[in-house]
């Protein structure tokens, strides 16, 4: 016997050369007509500024910037234009009126002291010439009326549906007294600025006709009390309070379209 082949350590060593390698274990294999194995979902897809490419995605940075600074800059001119008189708004209360009126108003009315409680149309009616040289009085046109139709189911009605009409009869009372005369300097002005609003509303309506031309327009207020909630004691007069203005005459280059 060869000494290589003597002791137990090379008897050991014939065992493991004798014995058979282990086979690594196979997955089953599928059956007939199986469908193939599912592939990993794929990655969710960017959505909103994450899928933009990073030029657009520093650009709608910018803008929302500039939209965020917008919006703080608002909301801190309506803050100043609505509260107390201090020392930013005396040194800047220009700027704050530049930037509110006259879109941005706002006001205590709804609130208080005094809640409006009167509902006030305004009227006119006119003295129109016609092309064979004569005249005619119109009926009544309820200005507010029309503002009232226009603004009804309107989602964003102008600023002068809802203000125009109504700011210049505020600033043509303020400025007159009951007679209905100019009280201070800017009497006139508030009745110049009254005039040309209904002249323009009677030629837009079509009141004048083709061929005519206003002479003169009337102006008068219809004011009529809020009702009471059914719950108050309170008792009001339901009857219509008129405040009829003088005619005025329109010049000679207002009469026939002239009004802008």
């Amino acid at each position: 016997m060869d000494a290589y082949d003597k002791g137990p350590d090379a008897a050991r060593g014939r065992a493991a050369a004798e014995e058979p390698e282990a086979e690594t274990p196979q997955a089953p294999a599928a059956p007939p007509g199986a469908p193939p194995p599912d592939d990993p979902p794929p990655p969710e897809p960017r959505t909103g500024v994450a899928a933009l490419s990073p030029r657009y995605q520093i650009a709608a940075a910018l803008a929302l910037a500039v939209v965020a600074v917008a919006v703080c800059v608002h909301l801190g001119m309506v803050f100043l234009h609505v509260a107390p008189s201090n020392t930013v708004t005396k040194t800047h209360g220009k700027a704050i009126d530049d930037w509110i009126y006259p879109e941005f108003e706002q006001n205590w009315k709804l609130f208080a002291p005094n809640p409006l409680q009167q509902n006030i149309a305004v009227q006119v009616r006119a003295e129109i010439s016609t092309a064979d040289g004569r005249s005619r009085t119109t009926g009544w046109y309820d200005l507010s009326a029309q503002d009232g139709r226009d603004i009804d189911r309107n989602i964003v009605p102008s600023h002068t549906q809802q203000n125009e009409l109504r700011r210049a009869w505020d600033f043509f009372t303020a400025t007159h007294g009951s007679d209905n005369r100019p009280v201070g300097l800017r009497g006139d002005l508030s009745e110049t600025y009254l005039r040309r609003i209904v002249e323009l509303r009677l030629e837009r309506g079509g009141a004048v006709g083709a061929d005519g031309g206003l002479e003169r327009v009337q102006v008068r207020s219809r004011t009529v009390n809020v009702t009471p909630p059914k719950w108050s004691t309170e008792k009001v007069s339901s009857a219509p309070v008129y405040r009829v203005l003088p005619w005025w005459t329109v010049p000679a280059a207002e009469a026939r379209g002239g009004v802008s």
